[in-house]
């Protein structure tokens, strides 16, 4: 949340002096290349790990429903509109506001975090906690694509993206099943 709101600051500075809006928009680009654009693959992933590594779900609550949509939205939208928008180097009041409503989502999704408001959706079934090496994995592999991504130049999640795809197949071609139940079964 705090970079978000570093970049509605300097789009704001940048409006208001319009002398030292070339600056402010370098700077509100470099923060969202080297930190935010990062940091919004890195925390969109531990969250989607989350729903799929716990009972939480990705669809049994509606409170982890909206997270959902809204980190996917989020994520998105910075990509595609307020990114190149960055990029092409001048401040606007519709990116300040841009900036403002991203930095206020985040602060909802903590809020649902810790009220967990409106219960369980119809699809609630309670499933499976993975195994602790899922919950390394999901800490270890976002250091990864960051220390690659920065040697690049450019974010790319891609260690994230193929091990979320292949945990979450992998599960549902268990039957649910986490794959460390799986070995005790096969031990036994």
């Amino acid at each position: 949340m705090a970079q978000a709101l570093a970049l509605f600051s300097l789009i704001t500075f940048g409006l208001a002096e319009p002398g030292q809006a070339p600056a402010a928009m370098a700077m509100a680009g470099r923060i969202d290349m080297t930190l935010l654009a990062q940091m919004a693959n890195v925390s969109t992933f531990t969250g989607f790990m989350l729903a799929a590594a716990t009972a939480w779900g990705f669809f049994r609550h509606w409170w982890v429903l909206a997270k959902f949509l809204i980190s996917t939205a989020q994520l998105y939208i910075g990509i595609f509109v307020l990114s190149p928008t960055l990029r092409a180097g001048e401040a606007s009041p519709a990116m300040a506001v841009g900036a403002a409503l991203m930095a206020s989502a985040i602060a909802f999704q903590a809020w649902l975090s810790v009220a967990k408001p409106w219960g369980r959706t119809p699809l609630y079934k309670k499933g499976p906690t993975a195994p602790a090496w899922v919950f390394a994995a999901t800490t270890l592999i976002p250091l990864a694509d960051l220390v690659i991504g920065y040697t690049l130049g450019f974010p790319l999640p891609a260690l994230s993206a193929l091990f979320l795809v292949g945990y979450v197949a992998s599960r549902s071609m268990s039957g649910g099943k986490t794959l460390i139940s799986w070995s005790r079964e096969q031990a036994v």
